[in-house]
């Protein structure tokens, strides 16, 4: 797997299409000041297998890595990023992380909790398929968040979204690029939290729809062009 280029500076390293693997894309934004990673990978074997193809890709190390939610699936391989990356995340992000660093993870667990909510057993069955190993595993919570909008010094813009899947979800825009990143923002809840009724947010959507964006990346699909997701919107308005 390598990265491939987006648009501008966008370089994207696909997401998994086997969703039982639960493998969100890393996007990196490459830039002379340093590469913004947008999430960290689902495990530490996953990133350090995006790290090796951000290498071979020749991209500027990485300065900072954005959380885009708080979600295990787009944290859980920061503790295999380098030490001085600056983890960037919606201050929401903090106390759920904080709480989840302190949860004594292993299989035994993973069992444990399954047990008491069967309704886990998807998103438990892929977190134990992504972790052959807990050794030196930790769950990191930001070192820097903020609460409406933050621009990183290379004009990355985060800007906090909310909504139904996670309420510190949070896109990132690259101007420059015209790409946005949806992280799981438009997504339904997570499943054990969804209900039959719960769709994809499509006023989010129709908020994103600006003459400014050309791409629209979500975690676990291919990037789609304005065109598709006006065709989408429109497709499925009630």
């Amino acid at each position: 797997m390598t990265f491939s280029l987006l648009a501008g500076r966008v370089f994207v390293f696909a997401c998994d299409p086997d969703p039982d693997n639960v493998q969100p894309c890393v996007t990196v934004i490459a830039d002379e000041r340093g590469s913004v990673v947008v999430d960290a990978g689902n495990s530490p074997g996953r990133a350090l297998v995006v790290q090796e193809a951000l290498r071979s890709a020749g991209l500027p190390a990485p300065r900072w890595l954005v959380y885009t939610h708080s979600h295990w699936d787009h944290v859980w391989g920061a503790c295999a990023w380098p030490a001085d990356v600056e983890i960037v995340a919606h201050e929401a992000a903090l106390p759920v992380l904080t709480a989840e660093a302190e949860r004594p993870w292993s299989h035994a667990y993973l069992r444990a909790c399954v047990q008491d909510n069967p309704r886990l057993a998807l998103s438990f069955r892929a977190r134990a398929w992504a972790m052959p190993s807990w050794e030196a595993f930790r769950v990191l919570p930001p070192t820097t968040t903020f609460a409406d909008t933050l621009t990183l010094p290379n004009g990355v813009e985060l800007r906090h979204v909310g909504g139904q899947h996670s309420e510190d979800s949070l896109v990132v825009v690259d101007p420059t690029s015209r790409v946005v990143l949806l992280g799981d923002a438009v997504y339904p809840p997570p499943y054990h939290l969804r209900k039959e009724t719960d769709t994809a947010d499509l006023a989010l959507l129709r908020r994103l729809l600006t003459p400014d964006l050309d791409w629209y990346v979500g975690a676990h699909e291919p990037p789609a062009t304005r065109d598709e997701v006006t065709a989408y919107v429109e497709g499925n308005v009630q």
